[in-house]
């Protein structure tokens, strides 16, 4: 293997052939570098898909209130419904498997004028219940969120976001500052940053203290709750038991779907995972063909080179050469080439995708375009050995023919 006259041998075999050499190592080289690529697109698809998912609870689901359009046990359609705090406690405790539920009350008008001292600024005011932190994935960067005792004592707190900081208080600490909300203080007890950019825009108040301050009674806008991980029953069979038990009590028919919407994040999240593995296998049977391309190309050019090489294999054979040593010339010279090729191809396309990180390239479908190493290099080492392969069978044949009948070979 490391016998210095058939290396130099090999090298001088490819200076002589320059070209067949490029054309050899550029399809192999192509074919990594195309699978690289193509893989690094695929995982920026699914780290997309996952980030935007993960800024919330995945296993969830979101309740609103609707109107009723179909007739149902003497009820007329057209009956708008009202969800109230009883039907988040109904759902909360009668629901099977849930794990974090919150209620939603977001008056007339969610976007609100908030103030201190002299600035002011527009933002989003979010009433809630404690568990909405869970819920939204949202880290505390100072202060707390807001409690259980907030909640019952309908205290004027409130969370606030990091835009709102930089708005309210360019120089101060909010904590406990008190911000004006439609001319009600509330306490500032709480920054959090979400991990979904445009949720940071608002500001999270007690669901009792909103109900109470913007004339919202007992009513509540939307039930947002999560599912457990370890639940045996499926989002559909769980969303489907939230739906029966407001049927019950708002007299509509459960297949009345505009009566009560539910959107399912659990199923959305699955069907966007379906979709992207499919586009992620088809990625990889590309990737695989470009791959059988390369080798293919190979195997073409390693027969070509065997055939033209048919007298000097005679010649060797004719003064001594064993049909084994003559076998190992060639299959050397293809790893050497495939080998050298398909690392080039495999630092290229890893360097495009670590080009494309620095540069910062994203978009709403397109994040963190990566690729695993060890795929990477499994595919590398793939393609080298189909080179030795393309060169072995070939090489095989030359090394049966007799020196007689090669050295007549033109």
């Amino acid at each position: 293997m490391f016998d210095r006259d058939k290396w130099q041998e090999i090298f001088g075999t490819i200076r002589k052939n320059k070209l067949r050499t490029f054309l050899t190592a550029f399809s192999v080289a192509w074919g990594i570098f195309v699978l690289i690529i193509l893989l690094g697109c695929g995982k920026a698809l699914r780290n997309s898909a996952e980030d935007s998912f993960m800024r919330d609870a995945i296993r969830s689901f979101d309740i609103g209130a609707g109107q009723t359009t179909l007739a149902y046990n003497g009820f007329k359609p057209g009956r708008q419904i009202q969800l109230t705090n009883e039907d988040y406690e109904m759902i909360h405790t009668k629901v099977a498997d849930m794990e974090y539920t919150s209620a939603i009350y977001d008056g007339n008008v969610r976007q609100r004028v908030l103030g201190y001292k002299n600035l002011h600024g527009g933002f989003v005011v979010r009433s809630c219940i404690p568990d909405h932190q869970k819920l939204e994935n949202c880290a505390i960067t100072k202060g707390r969120f807001i409690n259980k005792i907030d909640q019952d004592e309908s205290r004027k707190v409130c969370v606030i976001g990091i835009p709102i900081q930089k708005a309210l208080f360019p120089k101060e600490d909010p904590i406990d500052k008190f911000i004006d909300i439609d001319g009600i203080p509330f306490k500032v007890v709480g920054i959090f940053k979400d991990p979904a950019d445009w949720d940071n825009d608002r500001l999270y108040i007690p669901l009792s203290t909103a109900q109470k301050a913007f004339n919202g009674k007992n009513y509540i806008n939307h039930i947002w709750t999560s599912i457990k991980a370890n639940t045996k029953f499926s989002s559909d069979e769980i969303a489907q038991q939230a739906r029966v038990l407001l049927a019950n009590k708002y007299h509509f028919s459960p297949d009345d779907m505009n009566a009560i919407h539910i959107e399912n994040w659990s199923k959305e999240y699955e069907n966007v995972m379906g979709v992207l593995l499919g586009i992620e296998m088809f990625t990889w049977i590309i990737g695989i063909f470009t791959l059988i391309a390369g080798v293919v190309g190979v195997s073409n050019i390693m027969m070509i080179i065997v055939k033209e090489r048919t007298k000097e294999i005679g010649i060797r054979k004719a003064i001594g050469a064993t049909p084994g040593s003559i076998v190992m010339l060639i299959v050397q010279e293809a790893i050497f080439i495939t080998g050298i090729a398909g690392y080039i191809g495999l630092m290229l396309g890893i360097g495009v995708l670590e080009l494309l990180n620095t540069l910062g390239v994203k978009g709403d479908f397109f994040h963190r375009p990566e690729v695993n190493l060890s795929v990477a290099v499994a595919a590398t080492l793939l393609i080298v050995i189909a080179g030795a392969l393309a060169g072995l069978f070939p090489a095989l044949k030359a090394a049966k023919v007799e020196p007689i009948e090669a050295l007549r070979t033109e």
